[in-house]
């Protein structure tokens, strides 16, 4: 069977990788990954052909970005070369040895963006994880050592970048020709780590890819992960965020900004996850968000009774088509500004250093010095793994609602916001009774 565009579309995946070989043209066909990725290939043996000729394969191309037409083109050319007594895998690998870093890291981008670890490992790189994580790597990796060859990089070479790079020799501040008009790149110890995990998943890419046969970081005497110390906000210092925030709402600071830093706080959500929240993910008779695609998948978070009454006069006064809970000033998109206003929030509060993502994690650590099961931590949290998602698909909603009802009293107390009642949420309230 000639392998067509419906061919190729009817290829299902299996448990383990296979390929799909054309009947029309031999040596031609569709390999399909477990995830469904399929990528055409084509297969000969080298040194004029036989059984005890060496078998090679060379990777035409993803589909989706190219078609089964094309891919069939250059399969043609590709095995009328070996006719020809050229070995182009062989050719390639050769080729690929003497590949630089910069041009590795380009390859990268075009085949080897996918997620390394969970539930959605071997799926693409959600485009912002795409576009930060290649950021970092040129930002940091290509001025360092893009013009090194990728086969000649050694252990000492990653030591040696990730000092440089702790010291703070990637650092830059220059304009751009983006609207926010410069490029900021900070050095540092987290940044070092972070851009070395990065790099580590490139180089295991080019061992996939038989450019390398070991990566060099994997024996590295660097630290890989950002084991910090997690920062969480005492009673005390949600406080003085509360009345941060409502001093400033006082003073006419857009009150967009407030209220997502204050859901913030209340639902331990993260960053975007408020900003970008959209009213079809917003469920105000159970009491929940749900999210189709987070980092980690679909999601269902239960939320507290303060973040109800928040979000519940946010709708009444919202446009009734409205997308955005939080719309952007001007345009069709949500509202960006909190970048603005949060240094100005954290120095009201007396709280140097905290971001976004400490209030996150202050919902978390106030729900488990609360006693509450690690389970109903993670269904706050919307954390999900392969070995606790099966359990936590069978959590009840209304115990994980009570749960982030009691995390979140102290909080919500300190931030002066509604806590759990009755007139609030009466099903939650009897619950307890």
């Amino acid at each position: 069977m000639k392998l067509s565009k419906t061919v190729v579309d009817a290829a299902e995946p299996k448990a383990a990788r296979h390929i799909v070989w054309c009947g029309e043209l031999p040596g031609f066909g569709i390999r399909v990954e477990p995830n469904g990725v399929k990528t055409f290939v084509v297969r000969y043996r080298a040194e004029g052909g036989g059984r005890s000729a060496p078998r090679r394969q060379v990777t035409i191309g993803r589909y989706g970005t190219i078609t089964p037409a094309q891919a069939r083109e250059k399969a043609i050319k590709t095995l009328a070369a070996v006719e020809l007594g050229q070995d182009p895998a062989g050719d390639l690998a050769a080729k690929r040895r003497e590949m630089k870093v910069t041009a590795l890291v380009d390859l990268y981008e075009a085949e080897g963006c996918v997620v390394q670890r969970g539930l959605r490992q071997g799926e693409p790189m959600k485009p912002t994880t795409k576009a930060y994580t290649l950021a970092r790597l040129r930002h940091h990796v290509v001025p360092l050592l893009g013009a090194r060859r990728v086969s000649e990089i050694t252990e000492g070479d990653i030591e040696r970048f990730v000092r440089d790079v702790t010291a703070g020799k990637t650092a830059k501040d220059e304009k751009s020709e983006t609207k926010r008009g410069r490029i900021i790149v900070r050095g540092g110890d987290g940044a070092a780590r972070k851009v070395v995990r990065d790099l580590s998943a490139v180089l295991s890419f080019a061992m996939r890819r038989r450019i390398i046969t070991s990566n060099p970081v994997a024996m590295a005497s660097v630290r890989k992960t950002d084991n910090r110390r997690e920062r969480f906000l005492t009673t005390g210092e949600v406080k003085r965020l509360g009345k941060a925030l409502d001093d400033l709402e006082v003073e006419g600071t857009n009150p967009k900004a407030l209220d997502i830093t204050r859901l913030w706080a209340l639902t331990a959500c993260r960053r975007n996850e408020i900003a970008a929240l959209e009213w079809s993910s917003v469920d105000l008779v159970r009491g929940l968000l749900i999210f189709d695609d987070t980092k980690t998948g679909r999601s269902v978070r239960p939320l507290a009774a303060s973040a109800v009454v928040l979000l519940k006069g946010l709708r009444e006064r919202a446009k009734r088509d409205a997308r955005w809970v939080f719309p952007a000033e001007r345009g069709e998109s949500f509202y960006v500004g909190t970048k603005g206003v949060w240094p100005e929030v954290v120095k009201r509060a007396a709280l140097p250093g905290v971001t976004p993502h400490t209030l996150r994690h202050t919902l978390g650590a106030a729900a488990a010095s609360g006693g509450e099961a690690l389970l109903l931590v993670g269904a706050i949290l919307g954390h999900s793994n392969a070995r606790s998602t099966a359990i936590y698909a069978h959590v009840d909603r209304d115990p994980a609602r009570l749960a982030a009802d009691r995390a979140t009293a102290g909080i919500a107390a300190a931030l002066g916001r509604p806590v759990a009642n009755e007139a609030v949420m009466p099903e939650a309230a009897n619950d307890a009774a």
